[in-house]
This record gives C-alpha cells, sequence and structure tokens, in this order.
C-alpha cells in the first residue's frame, strides 16, 4: 500500500508543513511539499505538461494508492497553491482512490470551509472522499519540538486507520478487475 500526502502550503514555515512532516514520517508516507514544488500556474497549455514539477505531482499521485490532502484555510478555502496543483490532475488520477482530509487552522471555526472545498474539489476529480476529516488547531502543535500533540495524534491515528481500511478495500477492487 503506497499512501502519499499534500502539503497545500505555499509556506516554507507553518504548521500545516509541520503536520505533513510529522504525519508522513510517523506512518511512512511519501509527500509532495507545495512549498518546495513550485508548479506554474495552471493555463491549460498542453506545454505545462512537459514542466518536471507537474510531472512529478503528477506521477506521485498517480502510483499512490490512497491520499491526503493537507491545507491550510485561506480566505474560507483551500490554500490556492493546493487548487493549483489539482488543476493539473483529472480524474484518471484520483477515480475511486480514497482521500483523506486535514486543514490547518487559526483556531476557533476555523478549517470546515476549507475542508469542505477540498471535499467538492476530490469529488469533480471522481475520488472516493472519506467521512473521517480533522482540523488541527494552534493548540495541537508543539512547536519547540516541531511535533503535532494532545488529541490531534489520536484523531490523526483514527484518520489513518480509516485511510488505510478504505485503501484496502480499493486495492482489493482493482485487483479484481484486473482479474476479470
Amino acid at each position: 500500500m503506497k499512501l502519499l500526502i499534500i502539503n497545500g502550503s505555499p509556506r516554507k514555515t507553518g504548521r500545516t508543513r509541520l503536520a505533513v512532516k510529522s504525519i508522513s514520517e510517523k506512518y511512512s508516507m511519501e509527500s509532495i511539499d507545495l512549498s518546495e514544488v513550485v508548479l506554474p500556474l495552471f493555463n491549460g497549455d498542453v506545454s505545462q505538461k512537459q514542466d518536471l514539477a507537474v510531472l512529478k505531482l503528477q506521477n506521485a499521485v498517480k502510483s499512490a494508492d490512497g491520499i491526503i490532502f493537507a491545507s491550510p484555510e485561506y480566505h474560507g478555502a483551500m490554500s490556492g497553491a493546493l487548487k493549483n496543483a489539482l488543476d493539473f490532475l483529472g480524474s484518471e488520477y484520483f477515480a475511486n482512490k480514497p482521500v483523506s482530509l486535514i486543514a490547518v487552522a487559526g483556531g476557533g471555526k476555523g478549517g470546515i470551509n476549507a475542508l469542505n472545498n477540498m471535499r467538492t474539489t476530490g469529488r469533480s476529480l471522481y475520488a472516493n472522499v472519506l467521512p473521517k476529516q480533522i482540523v488541527l488547531d494552534p493548540t495541537d502543535f508543539d512547536y519547540y519540538n516541531q511535533q503535532l500533540v494532545n488529541d490531534a495524534l489520536d484523531n490523526i491515528d483514527r484518520l489513518m486507520t480509516e485511510l488505510k481500511m478504505y485503501t484496502d478495500f480499493f486495492l482489493l477492487q482493482e485487483e479484481k478487475e484486473e482479474v476479470q
């Protein structure tokens, strides 16, 4: 089972990147960091399909069996960097593939709009966007030790259990289709 987590934050520092790093290390997941993989602004031009950063993103998503989108909430939505990245990917990259969602917010009621935005976009790509979703608030981080704390760790364990369960089912279905 190959799992991928996408850091949708364009910031070199910040809580989304910290969360993605912690999760990818704990669960031995590949990650795509949109603060490092600099994609051109999607414009639909055929020449963009040859861009090395675009090809890296497409190959990582294509080869993943399950995916996590992680994004800060910017102005009531997922980050523009994540939306731009998803614009380079069509349903052939996501059809029926399990996708989990994590939003990183400033606290209070933040994050839910980014989750809804990612869910809508994932569904339009024909992904199987899973029910469990998480909002990480500032209190979920230990900045000194650069790690997640509190209930965030338990919530992420539950999210990963769900993602792995659906990914196992997805892989069984793919095997069944190959045999037929």
